[in-house]
């Protein structure tokens, strides 16, 4: 399972022009789902998300977590991210979860993700969907599990 996260100062997914997910000051998550991804691996990713110290604290270092500010969490699934771009000129996308599997891990992700924090806000799984964010830093990390 990997996990693009960019500390954002808002966020938001429009699906059909309508906004279906958006967050102030926090993470947009773009979450992808490879075969061998069990219940495991999100629980996995998700307490690296909520856990990872991305934001300044009064010294303005990195030390606080995503927990530690109560900001947002946007999640979006990204199929694209799971794909082996490493030989040729067109991704690969072998490693990923069959869509299915790929919605089932997501929802019980978002599922687990709002029983662990507030907010959590969403796109909706395999639509066509348009981001808008506004990158603070900009501070984007792929964390793989």
């Amino acid at each position: 399972m990997k996990g693009l996260i960019q500390r954002v100062r808002h966020a938001s997914v429009t699906v059909d022009g309508e906004i279906t997910g958006a967050i102030d000051n926090g993470i947009l998550l773009l979450l992808g789902v490879e075969k061998e991804d069990d219940e495991a691996s999100a629980d996995k990713l998700l307490k690296k998300v909520l856990n990872y110290r991305i934001f300044a604290d009064a010294d303005d270092k990195m030390n606080l977590s995503l927990t530690d500010t109560g900001g947002g969490l946007l999640v979006v699934s990204q199929f694209t991210l799971v794909a082996d771009t490493r030989k040729g000129l067109r991704p690969s996308f072998s490693s990923g979860a069959s869509p299915a599997e790929g919605e089932r891990l997501y929802n019980y992700f978002v599922e687990q993700a709002q029983s662990l924090h507030n907010p959590v806000a969403t796109g909706r799984f395999g639509a066509d969907m348009k981001v808008e964010l506004l990158n603070d830093g900009p501070v984007t990390f792929l964390l793989e599990v």
